[in-house]
């Protein structure tokens, strides 16, 4: 039988190991979170980041399987690391994420990485201490992959810069949109305790945080495990007085759960940012069915004018897929008509690929790469246009832009974001992060704009 390691044994290296880190993550804001999370964790053990591999004690690799270039990127991670561990026998490789929770992907991690001495599942951070020991003590790959079910809190984590965090509120979803992965790799949808996140965010308040983003893989539905209604609508109710707060972030939405209630909560909340992240994903009536999105583009269109009546300066942005299976020449022209008609500040576009394990991997008419390619540039070039215009159209007006650094191309400028979420770049100086200005918007390009503060 295994003796049971205490707090303080599970939370100490050992003798002898190099005691620096490093964390290198892949996808989405959620996973972002979990690295800081995993950071925290190997930071209360004992260890100091570091971003050299070579002098790393422990790597953690948190994966990303959405898309199969996510996969791929690992995959060539695992295999380029194999001449680091040949350097550095003494390294502790772990793999978590979304990959290895798929069971065939993490048997197939620990059968052709067999230098890999950790394969641990999305549920499982909060015994990465005790798998750390256990690794440095043995040779064969431990797999540690449970569903995940509870939410353990109190994990400790390693924020990033001091002036934005983000805050999980759930985890998991419960749409099965026939597309995706996440809700067989991330569980059912969970919700955490209204207290615990607004203990959170309070403490984060306390430490000088400006701006806090709500995450979930569908952050509308939160609550409703919990017997609430308007569960996220009276969660930002409740976060909005803190003080010391200026800034209230949330993704990602789905359309179908976007309520009346919810839009109500958002206008009457003042710290809440008038930036909505709305995926789409099609445009096409049919397509969406067969993607079980819930929703058609006569609803998803009603819901954007509703947001827009009661939050006028709202900027509206958008996932959007080409080439699902059985898309037609049609369908692609609904899903550009979209575009037309909503006219996102940006969007995310991207081609459908199979994913294993979800029904559309199996359905017939799947549409082949070259169609994809030139349906994606399509898009990608109307989408460029539409977002430059509405850029451009900022000229002459004034945004609150919270400073947050230094332009990482132009030293005398400093860089910040409006409510809206646009990046805005403005002379300034190094001590101006943090702070809010109101900024005059002088030119609008693609991706940014350029402003000048104004005078206190």
């Amino acid at each position: 039988m295994e003796k049971k390691m205490s707090q303080q044994e599970l939370f100490t290296p050992i003798s002898g190991q190099d005691n620096s880190y490093s964390v290198i993550s892949f996808g989405c804001q959620m996973n972002n979170s979990d690295s800081e999370k995993i950071s925290g964790i190997l930071e209360q053990m004992g260890y100091n980041s570091t971003d050299d591999l070579e002098k790393a004690g422990v790597l953690i690799i948190n994966t990303c399987c959405v898309r199969e270039t996510a996969e791929n990127k690992v995959y060539g991670l695992l295999g380029r690391l194999r001449k680091v561990k040949e350097k550095n026998p003494q390294l502790i490789i772990g793999v978590g994420g979304c990959m290895t929770q798929v069971e065939e992907t993490a048997r197939h991690i620990k059968k052709r990485y067999p230098y890999v001495n950790i394969v641990f599942g999305t549920g499982n951070l909060h015994q990465l201490p005790d798998m750390i020991n256990k690794a440095l003590v043995r040779k064969e790959t431990l797999m540690e992959i449970c569903r995940p079910e509870s939410i353990p809190e109190g994990i400790p984590a390693r924020r990033q810069g001091g002036l934005k965090a983000w805050i999980p509120v759930m985890y998991g979803c419960d749409n099965f949109c026939t597309y995706c992965i996440v809700p067989h790799v991330r569980g059912r949808e969970r919700s955490r305790q209204p207290q615990d996140i607004l203990k959170e965010t309070r403490d984060l308040a306390e430490k000088g945080f400006k701006e806090i983003t709500l995450l979930g893989q569908n952050v509308n539905s939160y609550g409703k495990d919990l017997g609430m209604k308007n569960g996220f609508g009276n969660l930002l109710t409740i976060l909005n007085p803190i003080e010391g707060l200026l800034r209230i972030r949330f993704m990602t939405s789905h359309p179908r759960d976007f309520t009346d209630g919810l839009i109500e909560a958002i206008k009457n909340a003042d710290k809440v940012c008038e930036h909505f992240h709305i995926p789409i994903q099609a445009g096409s009536n049919s397509i969406l069915k067969k993607m079980n999105r819930g929703y058609d583009r006569e609803y998803y269109l009603e819901l954007i004018n509703k947001i827009r009546q009661h939050i006028p300066a709202a900027a509206i942005t958008s996932d959007i897929m080409v080439g699902f299976p059985g898309e037609t020449e049609r369908d692609f022209l609904d899903t550009m008509d979209i575009l037309e008609k909503v006219r996102y500040d940006t969007a995310f576009t991207f081609v459908y690929n199979k994913r294993s394990g979800t029904p559309a991997e199996r359905m017939a008419d799947q549409i082949p790469d070259r169609e994809k390619t030139r349906r994606i540039e399509i898009l990608i070039k109307r989408q460029n246009q539409i977002s430059l215009e509405i850029n451009e159209g900022e000229t002459g007006k004034a945004h609150q832009v919270l400073a947050e650094g230094m332009s990482k191309t132009n030293p005398e400028m400093v860089s910040g974001r409006t409510r809206t979420n646009k990046l805005v770049m403005f002379p300034g100086k190094e001590g101006n992060t943090g702070r809010t200005f109101a900024v005059k918007i002088k030119k609008g390009t693609l991706t940014y704009l350029e402003g000048e503060a104004l005078p206190e």
